[in-house]
């Protein structure tokens, strides 16, 4: 199931069209959510130089049709993709992302593809360029967008075998609060929070509870309504925007003892347990121009991923360098086993897909071909059934691509792509997994490798070899 979101980008305040898109671009080409630019793909233009392209477009358009446009100019468009969590492969949904963007624009526009895996669930940011490839239009945002690319996604997603939404509903609420559990916390919700509790320590009045408040670092501006400030808080809340139970005289009532106080239920988030990450080099880094200030900062944060690497290393009894070299092998050997497994069960789903459909074309057009061929292959029936003819000889032409040599039968391929999609969801199951231990114990290895200098003698014992 995928969902999409379309976003006009402006300039907006104090920004020149190049900057507005470098902007945009830098965000979604980091390297650290698209697995170091391994996951952009760029149509009609280089995702490296994407902005200046774009730039120069738009002055192209601007030479030759004369017309200009203000701060309400769109220069581009930005399109979020998400999907279920484990339902799709980074690269799978990169090439998803890159054909509804083609299909969308039906070609005509530049765009970059950029695929984020920094989140439980894999999204992509999709740019276009508002100026066409000929530089003599702009795609305007039209009455009903929205709707036509929910639509075409959900076209996708079913030809890819994927979950849509039946029933899409506008939600009518801000993005956090859709998230629900899931979401940062506002700051009502973190107010509500310490108002429970201060209360749970069974203040004696009102002023003790606004007493603990303070203790809470919470700044109280007094008045017909009160209202609080938290430390890191532009506005003050007032109570009585809080919700049912954390009005003034709510309060003052469960104070007294005249009522219970029912707290909201509480946010909780699972705990997520620190990751290693890779040493800095900091001599490399020193080489290519950082200062002191980076030195300084890249030390303390070798420091912390030693100490991570180590509990790493003693929580999973990897106290000898061979075990942690052979585990490491055994991960990434299982993670590639299981991810060629997902991608030849992906091109057989689209064989398939691509077969049932030539075998409808073959038997509708059958009888019409064998008429034509027993016509000497008459030019004027061939006027006559052009398009039959075609569509024969284009399922034909598919069958010799993939290589068939006995024409199966749909419900045969309807049982064997059953199971085949059965097959890709339980390995789905599984991809995640072990593709995050894969790249814990790399980054871990790697580590160990830097500490000890192994690289270095690896190295030079390969080159001794090679001089024999």
């Amino acid at each position: 199931m995928a969902t999409t979101r379309l976003m006009p980008l402006h300039t907006g305040k104090g920004r020149d069209v190049g900057t507005a898109i470098s902007d945009i671009i830098d965000y979604a080409e980091n390297p650290e959510k698209t697995d170091y630019g391994r996951l952009i793909t760029g149509y009609e233009c280089d995702s490296r130089t994407a902005d200046a392209e774009f730039l120069f477009s738009k002055r192209q358009y601007a030479a030759l049709t004369g017309r200009t446009r203000g701060a309400d100019d769109v220069i581009a468009y930005h399109l979020r993709q998400s999907f279920v969590p484990g339902e799709v492969t980074s690269e799978e949904a990169n090439r998803i992302g890159c054909e509804l963007a083609r299909r969308f624009t039906n070609g005509k526009h530049a765009f970059i593809v950029c695929t984020h895996i920094d989140k439980h669930h894999i999204h992509n940011h999709i740019i276009w360029n508002s100026t066409s490839l000929d530089c003599t239009r702009k795609f305007r945002n039209f009455w009903g967008s929205t709707r036509a690319v929910r639509r075409l996604n959900d076209t996708l997603c079913i030809e890819n075998c994927l979950s849509i939404v039946e029933n899409p509903k506008r939600h009518g609420k801000s993005y956090n609060k859709w998230l629900g559990d899931q979401a940062k916390p506002s700051n009502r919700e973190l107010l509500r929070m310490a108002i429970d509790t201060a209360l749970d320590q069974k203040p004696a009045d009102f002023d003790a509870l606004l007493k603990l408040l303070r203790e809470a670092r919470y700044e109280i501006k007094p008045g017909k309504t009160l209202a609080l400030r938290g430390k890191n808080q532009k506005r003050f809340i007032r109570l009585d925007t809080l919700g049912s139970g954390y009005s003034e005289a709510e309060l003052r009532a469960v104070l007294s003892g005249e009522k219970a106080h029912t707290p909201r239920k509480k946010i909780i988030r699972p705990t997520s347990e620190k990751q290693v990450n890779l040493l800095v080099d900091i001599q490399a880094k020193l080489r290519a121009g950082k200062g002191i200030g980076y030195e300084r900062w890249a030390k303390v944060f070798n420091l912390k991923q030693m100490a991570q690497t180590l509990n790493y290393l003693t929580e999973h009894n990897l106290l000898e360098y061979d075990a942690l070299a052979a585990k490491t092998a055994l991960a990434t050997a299982r993670y590639n086993e299981l991810s060629a497994q997902i991608k030849a069960a992906e091109k057989r789903l689209a064989e398939i897909a691509v077969l049932k459909a030539q075998i409808v074309n073959y038997a509708k057009t059958r009888d019409t071909y064998v008429t034509y061929r027993k016509a000497g292959y008459s030019k004027k029936f061939l006027s006559e059934h052009e398009s039959d003819i075609l569509l024969h000889k284009a399922a034909k032409k598919a069958f010799d691509e993939l290589e068939v040599k006995k024409i199966p039968t749909v419900k045969s391929l309807q049982a064997e792509y059953a199971a085949l999609l059965t097959e890709k969801k339980a390995a789905y199951a599984d991809y995640r997994n072990d593709r995050d231990e894969m790249k814990e114990l790399l980054t871990v290895k790697a580590n160990v490798d830097r500490l000890l200098g192994t690289d270095r003698r690896e190295a030079e014992k390969e080159k001794e070899h090679g001089q024999r």
